[in-house]
């Protein structure tokens, strides 16, 4: 009897056992694991898991003297330096090299570093957390974790990287997002969150969401790997950043003149922009294994780390600018792990899904049209904008214009009087007149390569007869130079080479592939800069033709389709999830219309969250999109990146303590402009945002509608 009983005992004590081992697969399945706990009972512990998308990490630490996260051991005076760092050999940079070069490269283009316009006095390296200006060089400490986010394909391999700097507080931790604005690569952000978070002790999470540097050259068939260092597309692999799908024929076939390139953003076939949230949100569970890795301490298994950071007790800000920023808010929508705290972006791209349901009004007018999406407003500048930049010597975009019916006027100056009214009409504000001339090529650039990328294109398709390339003064074609090529991790900002069309008519019918700018039209055979393509881009957004209104047919009406789902992919619901978020856009903005973007999303938001919003807009006057021109038209333009440090120091004092730092309240804060660029700006000239904005200054939405004072 007793053997039978221990026999059931030893029988009971198996089952509990399997059930036991069975449970802590799947405590482990669940990144969670056993651990004693005395008197034999056990407590779950939560492992810190790689996440399945992420590929292999490497990692380096930085010293914060010869090299470091922020300026690559350049500080405050190299990245102000007028030239870039020589590289040991020009043909074969080391990755080290591109990285600082990368680093120099991205800080610049998204900052004024001219001394007058506040660079190391409001803002810069050596200006702390507190806007306070040092002596120093600003370097920070710390480490740098890179991987790819994948399917397995390499066909995304989209870069991810995390930045922890050594004065991180894990007793105080906290996140920043740095999704890198426009096309750039994954040091985008450096300039703008990515200072900010290493300067508050943050880890920084950036993306390169896709559309980084990808460059692939034809003529000899190489790309770039993570690191920017060139190899061959057969050499790199799975590795590369991106390799055009072709086969060897169509090769061959694009490879009929010299210069051909290709590059991720247009060609990868992917529609990055429909993953920009996603790519941020991954970014930002990349951060939270690398700090649980790092601070986490060892599980019972004596391998894994246990989690000591999550949602519940770090605070994370999505935060960039331009695309960067647009990314954010689409991050936020899509968040529904809770991974975001706040968001607090300037001068975002983000597209509402609808222009209708709310009101958008300036001096209790609505204004002229509000809510379009990107790809309409930009291939509508790319009409309009190279006839505002013509001059009498060069007079054919507008020309052309006129005889198909599409601008009205006498002659010149009548007609470029013309086509600012159009551009003011169709949303753009009379603050972005002075600028529309100069912004008329990154217009094209973003027209052509959008339509490739929203409709899935492959570089051999040439939509309406444009490819990319590298061409001389003349517009011809040649090969892109060896140093050029070597160095384009560090140099390019993601739409490298230039527009080239390849339906320009010649004498005796022939058809040449020169730069857009000297492309003739063969419906006008006019010198218009290539007319017939930018109608053509027109159409692709529209669904109709540009000149009769008829609706497309054929292969046209087909790649239309194609481009208008892919504009649908992207567009945002407005519904940030009760999260607080502050919004700074510049009124003087030519190229990301306030209109369509920031003032439009701000009602989209009211009708998707209504009374339950915390998103607050400021609206900045005299800020542009390229803080650049506040040295170039000082009269005109003040640096917006002043605002996006106070908007990132007011969420995070949100944060922190809701009640007794509220978000401020929706307005327009007014600044002054210099008289020349030997004027330094000064506090004076970019006024904080206010607690309490005055009735003339605030922004007020009551129900759906938006009010915004002139």
């Amino acid at each position: 009897m007793k053997n039978k009983t221990s026999s059931k005992s030893n029988q009971g004590k198996r089952g509990t056992m399997v059930r036991s081992a069975r449970h802590t697969l799947a405590l482990a399945g669940a990144g969670l694991a056993l651990a004693s706990c005395g008197g034999g009972k056990t407590i779950p512990e939560e492992l810190n898991t790689l996440p399945t998308y992420l590929g292999a990490i490497s990692s380096t630490n930085y010293d914060g003297a010869s090299d470091d996260l922020l300026t690559a051991g350049l500080g405050k005076t190299g990245l102000a330096a007028a030239a870039a760092p020589a590289y040991a050999d020009p043909l074969k940079p080391t990755a080290a090299e591109l990285r600082r070069n990368a680093i120099y490269a991205n800080y610049r283009a998204v900052l004024d570093i001219a001394a007058n316009s506040g660079y190391g006095t409001l803002y810069g390296p050596n200006v702390d957390a507190k806007g306070n200006a040092g002596s120093g060089e600003g370097k920070i400490a710390g480490s740098e974790y890179l991987a790819y986010s994948d399917d397995g394909s390499g066909n995304q391999n989209v870069t991810l990287m995390v930045q922890v700097p050594a004065g991180f507080d894990p007793a105080n931790p906290c996140i920043v997002t740095g999704t890198s604005s426009g096309s750039r690569g994954i040091y985008g952000a450096i300039g703008s969150s990515g200072e900010w978070g290493l300067k508050n002790n943050c880890a920084v999470a950036y993306a390169d969401k896709g559309s980084g540097i990808g460059l692939y050259t034809f003529d000899d068939d190489s790309v770039n790997l993570q690191n920017g260092v060139r190899a061959s597309r057969t050499a790199a692999g799975k590795n590369a950043i991106f390799a055009p799908v072709l086969t060897d024929a169509q090769r061959v076939a694009m490879n009929n003149m010299p210069g051909r390139l290709a590059f991720k953003h247009a060609h990868s076939q992917q529609n990055p922009e429909k993953d920009w949230g996603k790519n941020t949100l991954q970014a930002v569970e990349f951060a939270y294994y690398v700090l649980n890795e790092k601070y986490g301490t060892l599980a019972s298994d004596g391998k894994s780390h246990i989690v000591r950071f999550k949602p519940a007790n770090t605070i994370t800000i999505a935060s960039s600018i331009s695309n960067g920023g647009g990314s954010a808010l689409l991050a936020a929508e899509q968040d529904s792990k809770g991974l975001i705290s706040g968001v607090a972006v300037t001068e975002p791209q983000i597209q509402p899904k609808s222009a209708s349901g709310y009101t958008v009004r300036q001096g209790g007018a609505p204004v002229g049209a509000q809510g379009k999406l990107l790809y309409d407003y930009f291939t509508y500048a790319a009409l309009y904008q190279p006839c505002i930049a013509s001059s009498a010597a060069n007079p054919g975009r507008c020309a052309s214009l006129a005889a198909k019916g599409l601008l009205s006027g006498a002659d010149l100056p009548a007609r470029q009087a013309d086509a600012k009214a159009r551009l003011r009409a169709f949303g753009w504000q009379p603050e972005s007149e002075p600028l529309q001339a100069a912004h008329a090529g990154t217009n094209i650039l973003v027209a052509v390569t959008y339509a490739n990328a929203y409709g899935k294109f492959s570089v051999a398709d040439k939509v309406c007869g444009f490819g990319f390339g590298t061409t001389d003064a003349s517009g011809q074609m040649i090969t892109m130079p060896a140093a050029t090529k070597a160095n384009s991790f560090a140099t390019q900002n993601g739409i490298p080479g230039g527009v080239v069309y390849d339906n320009s008519i010649m004498d005796f019918g022939l058809y040449v592939p020169v730069g857009y700018a000297f492309g003739r039209s063969p419906s006008t055979f006019e010198d218009d800069q290539s007319l017939d393509g930018f109608l053509c881009l027109r159409s692709l957004a529209t669904g109709v033709d540009t000149i009769t209104g008829a609706p497309l047919s054929g292969e046209l009406a087909t790649q239309s389709a194609r481009v208008r789902a892919g504009m649908a992919e992207v567009a945002a619901s407005g519904n940030l999830r009760g999260k607080p978020a502050i919004i700074v856009h510049g009124r003087s903005d030519t190229l990301i219309v306030i209109n369509h973007a920031s003032r439009a999303y701000l009602g989209l938001n009211a009708l998707a969250e209504g009374a339950a919003s915390k998103l607050r807009y400021i609206e900045v006057t005299n800020g542009n999109h390229f803080d650049s021109f506040t040295s170039a038209v000082p009269s005109l333009i003040i640096p917006l990146h002043v605002y996006l440090n106070r908007a990132l120091d007011a969420l995070y004092a949100n944060l922190k303590n809701p009640t007794g730092s509220p978000l401020p309240p929706s307005q327009v804060v007014r600044t002054v402009t210099r008289a020349d660029a030997t004027t330094p700006i000064t506090v004076a000239n970019v006024p904080a945002i206010a607690t309490a904005p005055t009735p003339a200054n605030a922004i007020v939405v009551s129900g759906t509608t938006v009010d915004v004072p002139n």
